[in-house]
Parts: C-alpha cells; structure tokens; sequence
C-alpha cells in the first residue's frame, strides 16, 4: 500500500509518500480500505517533535494520522464477522497510522457510516464533530444568546456557527480574509468580521453595542482573543479550546473585573460530562446525517500531505482537512 512516513521530525516536507506493507489485523481488529483521513493541527505540531499533552510522540518512522473512513476489507480473529464490507468512520486514538491506504483499529472503536454521509463528512465528525459537541455541551445557548466565534471559517468554527444559529442564538463569525468571511455569511453568521482588517471591533461594536456578546467561542489565542473578550458583556462565558496563536496574556484578577468566566472545555471533564466520547460521537454524526451540520470540507490527495499540513499551517484552508486515497 501507500503511505504518509515520517522518518524525522521537522518541517512539511519530511512527509514522504511511500510504499509499505500492508497491515494484518490481529485478533478484535479489523483492517479499513481507507477512502478519507482527517487531518488535525495535532498533527502538524506532532510532526514537528513537540508532545501534545497525553499524546506521547510516536517512535520514528511513524505513519501519522488518527481519523479515518472506509470499507471494512479484513477482520482478525475475534472480531465480528458482520463488520466485513461495511463502510466505517473511526478515531483510532493515540496510535497514529491514519495516512495510508488501508489502517488497522480495533473493534470497538468503529462507527458505522449513516447511509446520508460521504466518508469526507463522516471523518469531520468523528474527530472535529465530535469536539464540537463537546464544546458546546458547556454553553448555555439560547435565543437571547449573542455569540462571537472565533476562526470561524474553520473546521470547528464553521460547526459552531451551524449549531448555535439552528438554537436561535445571534451568531457573530470572525475570520481572515474576504474569502473565509464570505463563506462565514454563508453558513448562516448574522455578521461576518474580518479580523485582518484593524477596525474589526468597531464594526461589532456598531451593529451589536446595544447587544454585548454572552458567549465567546475561542480555539485561537492570542491578540485577537484579548481583543475579542473585550466584545463580551459582564456575566459572558469565554469557552476556550485552543491557543493556536499563543496565550492571550489575560489574568484572571483582569477577568474579574471584566466579569467574564473562563471555561477550558477540552481535557477528561469534555467526555466524562457526555458520558463518554462515544456518545459524543454519536451526537456528531447524527447530526450530519440529519443535515442539521454540513461540515467544510478542504480536500488533498493523500500524496499532498505535505502540502495539506503546509497550507493548515498557514491558514490557508477553510472547513476540516481531508487527505483522500
């Protein structure tokens, strides 16, 4: 088969697209012909040697990867013979191995693909789906709920927007470049900021002073999250999931002050509250297949890689990456 190998960590371009064996499922796994595999910002900093908390870096050369869809073509011994031939979506956890062709998992990690879903869709909301529900499940949103999304052209983002204007809630989407706040306006965003632009906060300010922002959705950092809690009225939550461009430098004596309460949504206490991420999973995909999220979708073939985590890195994509086989 083909894959993604890393044999060093470092830039884009130590991805390399190879030939290697294909593996054999052991006992109560099962082997995926591979048609989608997601591709994570986890990813590109694993790639460059940095651990990501739990995520032990992985002995080199590696196949890197952690979402992926297909059809069930093999099954070890144990496993359930009726998953034979069934299209499957999986987050295959901390072993990586998602960038190739065909990927072994175990049993219980796979979820059948709704028969309304593609494998591109069904990738998206196994991993960056299911994230957003969990995120969510700490907001408490309603129709007088006025919420400011940040990156919200991205693969979260654009979720985000989706779900909290299906709740009635005012959607404020902030984004980088005409091309993402276009495509903000149109996954359903009352206004669509960008935050390129040094004038942003007083464009929101203009259209919703009289209406201060109650819920903060931040997976970015940085200078433009300190600018953003500022948008929130006093008693606003700030939900944070991500510092992609660094601390925001805040202090909490500051957010006293201000007000606001910070909510760290990712860690154990995201799936212990939802009962686990396989439930977590359940409600993503089920809301795909009944329409009510439509993820973005920024494809690359598997060979492009590099390319794919290069142009993750410089946010140039717009929705969830997919490599494709």
């Amino acid at each position: 088969m083909h894959a993604i190998r890393l044999h060093a960590f470092g830039p884009a371009e130590n991805l390399g697209y190879a030939e290697v064996p294909n593996p054999e499922p052991g006992p109560g796994q099962v082997r995926i012909a591979v048609a989608a595999a997601g591709v994570h910002l986890i990813d590109t900093t694993i790639r460059k040697g940095l651990a990501m908390g739990p995520i032990p870096l992985p002995e080199l050369p590696t196949i890197p990867g952690r979402e992926i869809a297909g059809i069930v073509d093999a099954i070890g011994s144990v496993a359930d013979e009726r998953w034979l031939g069934r299209g499957v979506v999986a987050h295959i956890g901390q072993a990586p191995g998602g960038y190739a062709e065909y990927v072994v998992t175990e049993v219980e990690r796979l979820q059948e693909i709704p028969a309304e879903l593609d494998p591109a869709t069904a990738v998206a909301m196994i991993g960056t789906g299911r994230t957003t529900m969990g995120i969510l499940q700490f907001a408490d949103i309603s129709p007088d709920s006025v919420a400011v999304v940040l990156a919200a052209a991205g693969g979260i983002g654009t979720l985000l927007v989706q779900y909290l204007k299906n709740a009635g809630a005012t959607v404020i989407g902030l984004a980088g470049g005409p091309e993402k706040v276009d495509l903000v306006s149109r996954n359903g965003a009352d206004l669509a900021v960008d935050y390129l632009l040094p004038d942003w906060p007083d464009r929101v300010r203009t259209e919703y002073g009289d209406r201060p922002a109650t819920l903060l959705f931040d997976g970015v950092g940085g200078g433009i999250s300190r600018t953003a809690i500022t948008l929130l009225a006093k008693g606003g939550h700030w939900l944070t999931y991500g510092f992609a461009a660094g601390p925001t430098g805040i202090t909490e004596a500051e957010l006293t002050d201000l007000g606001i309460t910070p909510v760290a949504t990712l860690g154990p206490k995201m799936y212990e509250r939802a009962g686990g991420l396989r439930a977590l999973e359940d409600r993503a995909l089920a809301e795909a297949a009944a329409g009510r999220l439509v993820p973005g979708l920024h494809r690359f073939p598997l060979a492009q890689a590099a390319a794919a985590h290069r142009a993750l890195e410089s946010r140039a994509t717009t929705g969830k990456v997919v490599l494709i086989p």
